[in-house]
């Protein structure tokens, strides 16, 4: 079971998250720091970089008052809470030596981490004032990302096993999310999201029933509730479908943190701390035949088309075109291509001006922007007959820049204009969903 920074971001919500993981014994939790923390961390660093000592402790104050509140809202025992007390007391105190020293990436790295191991501390505290048998693990005891900033699995899965071995009379594990350490043993983290990415390598390593991802979001949704009426949750994705709609911008998932868990098999299923009664989405290798789940679309998309003779037969065009964007590390979304032309679209424009530049040695360029793609995701196998002609007929009204079909076997894309994005979603909803 993950949970993240909203769902331990206070006292209370703390309280909550502990009944539910209660309810579920000999489970291994995965903790985020508190809301906001991260945030903080992140400013006393900056601050520390620019050799600002005085911002940077009174960042360290401000925070330490805030966890000081916390953790006397969250514990009552008072052999507890002064345990508690102290050890947040010597947390701020370690905050504050690095103002005394040489500052760089490594002790920011380290900054960083400390907001896991605060929340995973008063959770461990809290449980044990409930009686709890509960084991606060490091996760910087078995995590640890190689050379390349990749996942050391072999070494993660034989740390695990030997932490759960040496405290098999435990009912729950407590670990902290996102912090690891690299292959020269200091601590660093994993980035591409963070405990989420913990949660689903842990789970393989112990080969989990199943990996909990909660948050405050119920579940992913088939469409936007703002601009589409009748929108349900989806109650049901393949670890492909949940890719998808993870880069239209369902924010609930990272597609590469749920790969350790696809890759063995485990379903992962996203839940509502809120509505923790909800069933929330089960993510998993399985299918559903014949089903298209989810309609969304993604802003700020711009659209470029190059047209030249010399592509008509030629060999080596589309890797020239190809290693102009590689160059100015750009990635492409859609593409198209014709005879004499390739269509594509790209969601950062920071070096669109020497793209299009180089761009224009090779042909005629265009450039078309406040583009939107929307994408149709589900069961999209070109054996499917009908479903690509119900989505094309609820476009019929709406000018289609271009379309995707075809790449993959779960979606359809469409490059309109941003104007067009409401006007398209309904009518793909009422024709695909049966809604108004």
């Amino acid at each position: 079971m993950k949970f993240g920074g909203t769902s331990v971001g206070s006292a209370q919500r703390m309280k909550n998250v502990a009944k539910l993981i209660c309810d579920n014994p000999k489970n291994l939790v995965v903790l985020s720091a508190m809301s906001g923390t991260t945030n903080s961390l992140v400013e006393i660093s900056a601050y520390l970089n620019s050799h600002n000592t005085d911002g940077a402790n009174e960042t360290i104050n401000q925070l330490e008052r805030l966890y000081r509140k916390h953790v006397n809202e969250l514990i009552s025992k008072k052999e507890i809470l002064d345990d508690l007390l102290r050890f947040i007391k010597d947390e701020f105190n370690y905050l504050r030596s690095f103002t005394k020293h040489p500052f760089s990436l490594r002790e920011e790295k380290i900054i960083l981490a400390q907001g896991e191991i605060l929340s995973t501390n008063m959770m461990t505290a809290y449980l044990k004032e409930q009686g709890v048998n509960v084991v606060l693990l490091s996760a910087l005891d078995f995590m640890r990302i190689d050379k390349n900033g990749e996942p050391d699995s072999i070494y993660i899965k034989e740390k695990i096993e030997e932490q759960l071995k040496a405290h098999t009379d435990a009912d729950l594990y407590i670990t902290q999310g996102f912090i690891c350490r690299n292959t020269y043993g200091e601590i660093d983290n994993l980035q591409r999201g963070g405990s989420d990415y913990t949660a689903s390598l842990l789970g393989a390593a112990v080969q989990a029933s199943e990996i909990q991802i909660w948050t405050d979001i119920d579940g992913m949704h088939n469409n936007d509730p703002r601009i589409v009426e009748h929108t349900t949750a989806i109650r049901q994705l393949h670890f492909n479908e949940a890719a998808e709609l993870a880069y239209f911008g369902a924010k609930v998932l990272h597609p590469t943190c749920i790969q350790p868990a696809k890759f063995a098999n485990i379903p992962v299923r996203v839940l509502n701390t809120m509505q923790p009664e909800a069933p929330g989405t089960l993510i998993s290798n399985e299918s559903e035949s014949g089903i298209i789940k989810a309609v969304a679309a993604k802003d700020n998309i711009t659209a470029i088309k190059i047209k030249s003779s010399r592509m008509l037969l030629a060999h080596g065009f589309l890797r020239r075109v190809f290693e102009i964007f590689e160059s100015y590390q750009t990635s492409i979304d859609m593409i198209c291509t014709s005879e004499v032309g390739v269509s594509m679209s790209i969601d950062n424009t920071t070096h669109l001006q020497e793209i299009v530049e180089d761009l224009k040695k090779y042909g005629t360029v265009t450039v078309d922007h406040d583009m939107c793609i929307i994408c149709v995701v589900g069961d999209m196998d070109w054996e499917n007959i009908g479903f690509e002609s119900r989505a094309m007929d609820a476009m019929k009204n709406i000018p289609v820049r271009m379309v995707s079909y075809g790449g993959s076997n779960y979606n359809i894309s469409f490059l309109i204009r941003e104007v067009d994005k409401k006007e398209a979603l309904r009518s793909l909803s009422k024709n695909l969903f049966g809604e108004q």
